[in-house]
């Protein structure tokens, strides 16, 4: 099965007062068509910042894409130009945001928001653009769905907004979707309508889906495999019930140990020691090592290679570095930490 994404050895950076600072150090993945992949980690591991960069969304700040190749069908987005990007984006491949709060823009009604992205990508006329726009809130879920088009985003619920938003995504049917944290901040009724919504979209239009999210619960409920990033690298990868059983990272380990579970009396849930490194001043080694119980010498020293085991599953630690002779180094250049 071919990617319908790939990222190659992404690397994206922040400067500020002359200095560089890389946030997203090598990562590469591929999303096949159909698939929904959640992108997991603590705030600060770098996954929206992927994210923005997939999308080419870092125009106006102070990110930077210093090297990758971002392949979307085939075709490397990180060398087209803007205007050819403004095409692809919203139509071929749309983002929801983390907060709609902030995304939807207040003084405009939710109709025109809607209508504005119809209108330019799939060229409908303004009265068939509203019939449209209405149509994509009732299948999202959102009810007087008529009236919502009048109204603004003030006025409506964090978990309307939401609906709002993945409507606006939806609306010209792209085959890729990125949705950044699309639950954080919503009770967890709407939280499992919006994950419902998702697995329908896939199910009914075969839409692939990027899921970015620190939350494990949502990656078991709805995701076929799971990215686990940590320092700006991917440190694991695999099915997700695979990762979930047999996890092999400590990373990894510690984030579903982090977990709260169902029928356990616990009088406070495991929290990973320690904190993610600052971005502009990463230890030497694996970047995981002050936090890890399993830290041997070598880990301080050097930092180990992505390996693809014969399973398919691919971990970044020195524990299975050598338990697979035949496996594949996924990143040859990961220990030179450039």
């Amino acid at each position: 099965m071919t990617g319908l994404l790939e990222v190659n050895n992404l690397k994206t950076a922040f400067i500020s007062d002359d200095k560089t600072t890389q946030v997203v150090r090598g990562v590469s993945f591929a999303v096949n068509k159909g698939e929904i992949v959640g992108i997991v980690g603590e705030s600060g591991c770098g996954k929206s910042v992927t994210s923005l960069s997939i999308m080419r969304l870092l125009k106006g700040t102070s990110g930077t894409i210093q090297d990758g190749e971002v392949r979307f069908h085939d075709q490397n987005l990180l060398d087209l130009s803007e205007q050819k990007m403004r095409k692809i984006r919203g139509n071929s491949m749309s983002m929801i945001f983390q907060d709609p709060m902030t995304s939807l823009n207040p003084v405009l009604k939710i109709g025109r928001q809607l209508m504005q992205g119809i209108m330019l990508h799939l060229k409908y006329p303004k009265e068939k653009a509203r019939k449209y726009a209405v149509s994509m809130l009732e299948s999202v879920g959102i009810p007087r769905a008529e009236s919502i088009m009048n109204e603004y985003p003030h006025q409506l619920s964090g978990g309307m907004n939401q609906r709002v938003m993945i409507a606006m995504a939806m609306s010209c049917n792209p085959e890729l979707l990125i949705a950044d944290e699309p639950t954080t901040a919503l009770d967890v009724t709407i939280q499992a309508q919006i994950l419902e919504l998702m697995k329908e979209l896939r199910e009914k239009q075969n839409t692939t889906i990027l899921m970015i999210t620190h939350d494990l619960g949502v990656v078991s409920e709805v995701c076929d495999r799971v990215i686990v990033m940590y320092a700006g690298r991917v440190v694991e990868e695999g099915k997700t019930a695979e990762v979930f059983e047999n996890p092999k990272h400590p990373y990894t380990e510690g984030l579903i140990k982090s977990m709260p579970k169902i029928g356990q009396k616990q009088s406070r849930l495991y929290a990973i020691p320690g904190q993610v490194p600052d971005p502009a001043n990463m230890p030497k080694g694996c970047k995981f090592a002050a936090r890890c119980p399993h830290v041997m010498d070598i880990c301080t020293e050097k930092e180990p290679d992505l390996i693809k085991d014969e399973e398919g599953r691919k971990h970044r630690c020195w524990l299975y570095q050598g338990e697979y002779e035949g496996g594949e180094k996924v990143d040859v250049k990961s220990s030179t930490g450039n």
